[in-house]
């Protein structure tokens, strides 16, 4: 049990036929492997029970967070005072590949560590640029997840969310946008999405796909607890990425307690496993943000979201 006192009620789910776990540590489902407790960590097993949850919080003005993969997320030591919704269950991991046709369609909870070399060998390309990027296939298009090749988003053909009412509906690729690290799909879930791909040759992806991730892992710190790049990368006007102001700054390898800016690749801070709290973390994220503005004059945005 946590030490934190939560306002959401233990029983608010007790009555609906949906797994559920109340006090619920959450550290261990996140990349950094640090942070506190979820008041309810819930697990709907399809989109009807999702909807009848989402109407119980609506009716007791509960909030709602969504957990994908982690991988971009940071917990605070406090915990989080809401349910914490997971698409974890089969039915939101299915993937369907149709090559005549060139489309797969995944389910949020799928890991796009999977989806990707699946995408290659199918001989469907417009997915191997984002090999090596870890995260669900719902969060990454909530993010437009991407990187040097390109972002998922070029591929996406249409996307199926639901509402904060429980209703299902789509959002085809003529309604959507997809921005540096943003999306314009406000609905609080992503059910399913649609990738329109081109057929390649098998080989010739899987060899792409191998470089791309090859050139990630050789310059960004993948052994390391992190979540992926810190900040976002100023504007174009700027004309320096993130990484490069905070090594300009000199603030490869600062550290607090067991939280670090990588010495390998500046935009990554780092936690040592085992000695690392959030709050470690989050005070190298504001002395980062705090040195950079001084020393070049830049406000960085942070890209891990912090509950």
């Amino acid at each position: 049990m946590s030490d934190t006192s939560f306002t959401v009620r233990p029983d608010l789910l007790a009555d609906l036929n949906i797994k559920h776990a109340v006090d619920a540590p959450l550290g261990a489902l996140t990349w950094y492997r640090t942070g506190g407790h979820a008041a309810i960590l819930a697990s709907p097993t399809n989109a009807a029970q999702l909807s009848e949850l989402t109407a119980r919080c609506r009716e007791r003005n509960v909030p709602m967070k969504i957990l994908g993969g982690g991988a971009n997320l940071l917990v605070r030591d406090e915990g989080v005072d809401a349910v914490v919704v997971r698409l974890d269950d089969p039915n939101f991991k299915q993937i369907a590949i149709d090559e005549k046709s060139g489309t797969i369609t995944a389910g949020a909870g799928v890991d796009l560590f999977k989806l990707v070399p699946a995408s290659a060998r199918a001989g469907l390309d417009g997915l191997v640029h984002v090999a090596g990027i870890p995260a669900t296939i719902g969060g990454a298009v909530r993010m437009n997840a991407g990187g040097a090749f390109g972002d998922i988003g070029e591929s996406v053909k249409r996307v199926q969310v639901m509402s904060d009412a429980g209703q299902v509906y789509y959002r085809d690729r003529d309604d959507l946008e997809f921005n540096y690290r943003h999306t314009n799909i406000s609905a609080p879930f992503i059910l399913e999405v649609e990738f329109d791909l081109v057929a390649s040759d098998p080989e010739e992806l899987m060899k792409r796909y191998k470089e791309v991730y090859l050139y990630k892992k050789n310059s960004q710190p993948m052994g390391d607890k992190s979540a992926g790049c810190c900040f976002k990368n100023p504007p174009a006007d700027v004309g320096v990425a993130a990484g490069k102001l905070i090594d300009q700054a000199g603030l490869k390898g600062f550290s607090i307690g067991g939280a670090s800016v990588s010495e390998l690749h500046a935009n990554f801070v780092v936690a040592e496993p085992g000695r690392t709290t959030s709050s470690d973390l989050l005070a190298v994220m504001e002395h980062v943000q705090q040195t950079v503005a001084q020393k070049h004059g830049v406000d960085l945005e942070r890209e891990v979201v912090v509950w």
